[in-house]
């Protein structure tokens, strides 16, 4: 049995929805009943409070932990696991867990990925840490709305560059971890396929979503203030600011360049397959930016963007092949990550 934390948000749907399609039995832990994944087992409760749902671990062999569902309480969580058996934990980071925690502004937004790593990964149990980098949703949230209104794209500092990574792609990572052994005791960076600027992200969706789309720079000042209108705090809005305006003239890592804390990120993405490692390029976001146009592929069912584009990801992602030894630059060997390949999936497939 596989417990997955934060089941009903942006990482952990489409994790659940990956396991589960690969026949692995799991079990969603959420805080909202309305919000809770189909298909598995689901249990209503809250990690932050590790005693009120230690039932919840009963024949649990893996554990993903979110630091945002867990929190502070991770210690005593990842003791009640050891306590009823759990052996293997993936853990949820981010790329920039190792800076200056005044240089996070996702602490300021209730992050705590430093001390949740630290918490696993001196558990004494299995672990893996995935730290992507920025989430193609979080660009979406960003100009999607925009896009529905109109063909002008505000916000600020247009030259800044990113490298939004797709979440499905960091739910594989996740599942990989999660089945296999092969990426045990390592910390994963993640990030998307091309580093872009403000102005190139909205050029791509323009792309994507067969209209032009033109980006018209903002001063941080009347951004920070719109990011607070959408309910966001203002000393995150304003931290996110003073992040732009800090990595302004610092090229985004990415995978092309492998560089940086991204370098581990480009070998084990690109075994995950030909769909893998999308970025911005996805149906999702021509669904999400159109306010629900199904793409000619018709990949999308639902309007919903934490789901949107993620089931048939979920289902191809389980066919795919991994080489064992990727993660560490020795790809010599190819085989299914176990667990997650069943049939359909062939030897030599794609590893580009």
């Amino acid at each position: 049995m596989i417990l997955i934390t934060g089941a009903s948000g942006t990482i952990g749907r489409p994790l659940v929805e990956l396991l589960s399609s690969s026949g692995r039995p799991v079990r969603a832990l959420t805080r909202h009943a309305a919000a809770a994944p189909r298909g598995v087992e689901v249990v209503i409760g809250d990690p932050s409070r590790p005693e009120s749902i230690a039932a919840a671990l009963r024949g649990v062999t893996s554990l993903f932990v979110h630091p945002r569902a867990i929190g502070p309480a991770a210690p005593r969580l990842l003791e009640l696991a050891g306590e009823h058996g759990v052996n293997n934990v993936a853990v949820l980071a981010a790329l920039n867990v190792d800076d200056d925690p005044s240089m996070q502004p996702s602490r300021l937004n209730g992050d705590r990925n430093k001390e949740v790593e630290d918490a696993v990964t001196s558990s004494g149990l299995r672990w893996v840490s995935v730290r992507p980098g920025s989430f193609a949703a979080s660009t979406l949230t960003m100009f999607a709305a925009q896009a529905r209104h109109g063909d002008v794209i505000r916000g600020p500092f247009a030259d800044f560059a990113d490298a939004p990574v797709h979440e499905n792609d960091v739910a594989a990572v996740l599942a990989a971890g999660l089945l296999d052994d092969t990426l045990a005791g390592q910390r994963i960076s993640i990030t998307g396929p091309q580093s872009l600027t403000h102005a190139q992200m909205v050029n791509t969706i323009g792309e994507v979503i067969g209209r032009p789309l033109r980006y018209e720079q903002i001063p941080p000042t009347q951004a920070a203030d719109d990011m607070v209108a959408k309910g966001l705090p203002r000393a995150f809005a304003e931290a996110m600011m003073a992040r732009y305006a800090r990595e302004l003239d610092r090229p985004a890592p990415d995978h092309r360049r492998g560089r940086d804390r991204a370098r581990s990120s480009r070998p084990l993405l690109r075994a995950l397959g030909p769909r893998s490692h999308r970025g911005l390029r996805t149906p999702a976001v021509r669904h999400h930016a159109t306010g629900g146009a199904m793409s000619a592929a018709g990949e999308v069912q639902s309007c919903d963007p934490r789901i949107a584009g993620q089931r048939n990801h979920a289902v191809s992602t389980a066919r795919r092949h991994h080489r064992a030894q990727c993660p560490v630059g020795r790809c010599a060997v190819q085989r299914p990550i176990r667990g997650l390949s069943r049939g359909g999936s062939r030897p030599g497939s794609q590893h580009a």
